[in-house]
């Protein structure tokens, strides 16, 4: 009797969306350590793109299977694999390994975050990277307190609206900065006290008009031509949370403007929290589920593939003028 196999969208090489396709390949087996899961959704973002072209800063190796936010059920556990039940519903989130567009996955053990009953898979999911993300930079990383201001620019995008929502939940002034009106109607309906359009140019009176100063925090995923005049804005002793690059281009900025402003530029790499503090990032994805579940937190709208359609899933990760968040579930 041959091998079990199932169906994985792959590449024998790293490269563009169209060199992916769906084939039949063996199913994998759980080493020690590690479970295998029946994958029930996975969330798909602007890194997987990345990660299946070999633009990010770490390379899977070939043949690889994108897809990083997976929920799935545990079906087998590998060699002194102890603590996790057959059937139980997890969380995982592997950025390098990826594995996630396909009907199973390996992960370790050590990895998985139980997901509760009262909240959907593909939901969970949408949640892993973004909100965890928003999390840590506004929380962990810019040391957010209550009564300050918070600038969040790309405030309709995944991290920005996940960043907008945990803001405003924990009392401070959320001023959304997004480029098209549904962006800004979709963070005003989050929790923001008023969004402007940061690609105006007088967008900065605007800003200055609502605080009547300087912006506390400015949580930045966008990068390029924004970053200047968002940290221009900072109040004194302000924080610029650096996330990523969204606009393309990576920016500089002048080594006089955090002197004058005594203010401080600061990086997030939620895969370093994960890395280097595991336990801090599970206590974060416990915390954004149970929030998640009792209705404080609202998960992105979602655009809904099945596995059967992930090539056009990966392909619809070039459109960037969606509200919504890619997630393919099981067929």
């Amino acid at each position: 009797m041959g091998a079990a196999t199932m169906i994985a969208l792959t590449s024998d090489a790293l490269g563009p969306v169209e060199g992916y396709a769906l084939r039949r390949v063996a199913v994998p087996e759980p080493a020690e350590g590690e479970v295998r899961l029946r994958i029930e959704a996975v969330a798909l973002g602007y890194v997987d793109s990345l990660m299946a072209a070999g633009g990010y800063q770490h390379k899977p190796t070939p043949p690889y299977v994108p897809g990083a936010e997976i929920v799935g059920v545990v079906d087998r556990v590998g060699a002194n694999t102890f603590g996790v039940e057959i059937g139980a519903r997890v969380a995982s989130w592997q950025l390098i390994a990826g594995g996630g567009l396909a009907e199973f996955a390996l992960a370790p053990a050590r990895s998985l975050i139980r997901v509760p009953d009262a909240l959907a898979s593909a939901a969970a999911a949408s949640m892993l990277l973004d909100h965890l993300t928003g999390w840590y930079a506004l929380f962990d990383r810019g040391g957010l307190r209550a009564g300050e201001s918070v600038l969040v620019l790309g405030a309709g995008g995944g991290i920005g609206s996940a960043a907008v929502q945990l803001a405003a939940n924990s009392g401070a002034r959320v001023i959304a900065a997004a480029a098209t009106p549904a962006k800004r109607d979709y963070a005003l309906e989050l929790g923001a006290e008023a969004a402007i359009d940061y690609r105006a140019a007088d967008w900065r009176d605007d800003l200055r008009r609502i605080l009547g100063g300087g912006v506390d925090v400015v949580v930045d995923p966008v990068g390029g031509a924004s970053l200047e005049p968002a940290f221009r804005s900072l109040a004194k002793g302000g924080r610029h949370l650096v996330l990523g690059f969204a606009a393309g281009t990576i920016p500089s900025l002048p080594a006089n403007l955090p002197l004058l402003k005594n203010a401080a530029l600061i990086g997030v790499d939620a895969r370093y929290l994960f890395e280097s503090d595991p336990d801090r990032a599970m206590r974060i994805w416990n915390a954004l589920f149970v929030q998640a579940v009792d209705g404080r937190l609202r998960p992105r709208p979602l655009q809904e593939y099945t596995l059967g359609q992930a090539p056009q899933a990966l392909a619809a990760l070039g459109k960037r003028d969606t509200l919504r968040k890619i997630v393919v579930v099981a067929d």
